[in-house]
């Protein structure tokens, strides 16, 4: 795991890219990667790389290149399946100097072009700049586990993993939040690749590649989600899936367990996905194996008896943090801070405080259950949809909404406790269940209700983007042919899976402690063959992940086999309110700081603020007006750290890997590599 960052001129009379912006750049990265540092620059582009050490502890320097020099990387992740690449490569008659998964990339990239990257079953973020040609080559895994932000600015274009990274190299950078960045946010709680929060900044989509010479850039997808028509492409009994299902997930975990160079460890929930990967990795390892887990001083979200449980099961040694609502109002500014967008929920921050312990113990590399909902049906969301269509077709029954109450029991204040309420609420377009979008549009129109608060200049500007009709009007032409629920499927993957939990939640706080996330359910196997199966094996009935849940009896105890579905939450709203609360929320609630940052109305959110402060004294608060506080407060937080103020571009850094073919000296210009210290 590693940060990368560069500059690449875009026409002629554009300045080289100057050795102390690549170090700012890098150096705003350095808690992805605060082993080695490394920049490549020649008179058109230039390559910095922040190394966390995972894989070829000793041999695995970047920016690296290919034998004669002319094809440099800057790589941000991990190829699990390099060893079987490098295989095919050697055969072809590539020759190694490493034992890095990075230098596979560039011999891969040899020989196939950009057909190499759907060749990766990896995590990656991808800078590839062929100094003979003159083009630079990007690229991002599948499902958008690691990042990749891009902007043009003076004839130039900048890209790094992070956004403070681009302001950090250039101060003079234009920064602002995008309208239709927020409007994203406030509709799908985060934005979709290409968009980006920052007005000129793009991220690069998940399973793209893009290239950029001086004659223009082409941009296409190497993978996309796909669904077979109908009923699915497994033609399998349900008995033969599981037995797939459990052999896919037992070599993805030993992948990720082995293919590293130093300790992994694994998160523990206490849930079904996290357990299931905790044993299965538990028994790869074979000797000492620790495991991590959050418990919460609030009984409602506190699953420490099920994360006990399965340490005991698998005798790991087991790690836990206490997480009490003051905790949560003390992290979440930073939170905000490496998370580069606003937030709804104040769910990363306990995560953010879990990679701090991971990394406190001398742990680099743990994993995790991410994926698991999105690729096997695990969310309510699913549930919903499928009761909302069967409803659907007869709208006037009295008796199919009553299967809406089987939803949400962990709730202590569930949509689904009153009756005439959650009908309504749940009804709403009932009659057209065929619609793209059927299963997500309460939650989106739930979420797109708290622009009320943006400011009547931010609701003009988003009036023109229909947001939620964009990302409608860009599905695959397939999308029509695929089963109701992978309809469902491929949208909470498209928004919610890669700018939220992968980045919010996983890449961001991972990586704010130096700490590498791996996922494997989604790995490429599991995903492609979670795709294919049929929808009543992930779905059956209401019964969520049910092929899942077969493959995992035996491995992790019953009692977790058969929980009912609860997802990760943590205290909200009322963490910023009541004795403990910290004088900065107050501060960034005021009219004076809502003005500043110029998104919301003062007087509106005045009004929200009262009423929140007056929950703490156990009034009803509502879980809109739950989002919209924590909505206020991160974009606030954002505001103030990376619009407000520039990034501190810290100092200079001590170079492993230095390669300077700007001013080189004679006889050096077919140099592979020059490391020395700065």
């Amino acid at each position: 795991m590693c940060g990368i960052a560069g500059i690449v001129s875009l026409r002629d009379g554009s300045p080289p890219p100057g050795l102390d912006e690549l170090q700012a750049m890098t150096g705003a990265l350095r808690h992805r990667g605060p082993d080695e540092f490394g920049i490549y620059r020649d008179a058109r582009a230039g390559l910095g790389h922040a190394r966390l050490s995972i894989i070829d502890l000793a041999t695995g320097q970047q920016p690296l290149s290919n034998e004669d020099g002319t094809l440099w990387i800057a790589f941000n992740g991990e190829i699990f399946n390099y060893l079987e690449l490098r295989e095919e490569l050697v055969a072809l008659g590539h020759r190694f100097r490493t034992r890095s998964d990075t230098e596979v990339i560039v011999h891969a990239f040899e020989a196939w072009g950009e057909a190499a990257f759907a060749r990766f079953n990896g995590q990656f973020a991808v800078a590839l700049w062929d100094a003979a040609r003159e083009r630079l080559v990007l690229a991002r895994d599948r499902l958008g586990v690691r990042p990749l932000y891009l902007c043009e600015h003076a004839g130039r274009l900048w890209f790094a993993s992070e956004v403070r990274a681009l302001f950090a190299g250039a101060p003079d950078l234009p920064r602002a939040l995008d309208p239709v960045g927020l409007a994203e946010t406030f509709t799908f709680w985060t934005v979709v690749p290409p968009q980006s929060v920052f007005a000129g900044v793009t991220e690069l989509e998940p399973g793209h590649v893009r290239t950029v010479t001086r004659q223009g850039t082409t941009d296409r997808a190497f993978w996309e989600p796909s669904y077979p028509a109908g009923e699915g492409g497994f033609r399998g009994p349900l008995d033969e899936a599981v037995e797939r299902v459990r052999a896919a997930l037992e070599q993805a975990v030993r992948l990720r367990m082995l293919r590293a160079d130093v300790p992994v460890g694994s998160y523990l929930s206490g849930g079904l996905d996290s357990s299931l990967v905790a044993a299965l990795g538990r028994r790869v390892k074979g000797d000492r194996f620790c495991t991590y887990s959050i418990r919460f001083e609030d009984a409602e979200y506190d699953e420490t008896a099920f994360q006990r449980a399965v340490a005991v099961r698998i005798e790991s040694d087991h790690r836990e943090i206490v997480v009490r609502r003051a905790d949560i109002a003390e992290a979440f500014p930073d939170v905000v801070a490496h998370a580069e967008r606003p937030l709804l929920r104040t769910a990363p921050a306990p995560l953010f405080l879990l990679s701090r312990l991971v990394r406190d113990s001398g742990i680099k590399v743990v994993l995790t259950g991410e994926g698991a909902d999105e690729m096997f049906a695990g969310y309510d969301l699913f549930r919903e949809g499928k009761v909302r269509r069967f409803w659907g077709r007869q709208p006037a029954s009295a008796l199919r909404p009553r299967l809406l109450e089987r939803l949400y029991p962990y709730l202590a204040r569930s949509p689904v406790a009153q009756r005439a309420m959650a009908r309504e609420f749940f009804g709403k377009g009932r009659e057209q269940p065929g619609v793209p979008g059927f299963a997500h549009q309460t939650r989106w129109q739930s979420a797109a209700a708290l622009q009320r608060l943006f400011t009547p200049g931010l609701r003009a500007a988003t009036r023109s983007v229909d947001v939620v009709a964009r990302l409608l009007g860009d599905l695959p032409p397939a999308f029509g042919a695929w089963a109701p629920l992978s309809q469902d499927q491929y949208l909470e993957v498209r928004t919610l899976l890669s700018g939220y939990l992968l980045s919010s939640q996983g890449d961001r706080m991972l990586m704010a402690h130096s700490v590498e996330g791996r996922f494997p359910f989604l790995d490429a196997d599991v995903v492609e063959l979670a795709n294919a199966l049929p929808p009543s094996y992930k779905l059956r009935v209401l019964d969520e992940k049910h092929a899942l849940k077969r493959a995992a009896e035996g491995l992790v105890p019953p009692q977790i086999v058969r929980r009912p579905k609860q997802p990760y939450r943590a205290p909200d709203a009322l963490s910023f309110v009541g004795p403990d609360a910290p004088g900065w929320a107050a501060e960034l609630m005021s009219p004076d700081g809502v003005a500043r940052v110029g998104v919301f109305e003062p007087r509106a959110v005045e009004r929200l603020w009262r009423k929140c402060q007056a929950s703490a004294g156990g009034e009803q608060f509502s879980n809109a007006d739950n989002m919209a506080v924590v909505g206020v407060l991160s974009t606030g937080l954002l505001h103030e750290r990376l619009v407000r103020r520039a990034p501190e571009r810290g100092g200079r850094l001590e170079l492993t890997t230095l390669v300077d073919r700007l001013g080189e000296r004679p006889g050096l210009a077919n140099a592979v590599q020059e490391r020395h210290a700065t």
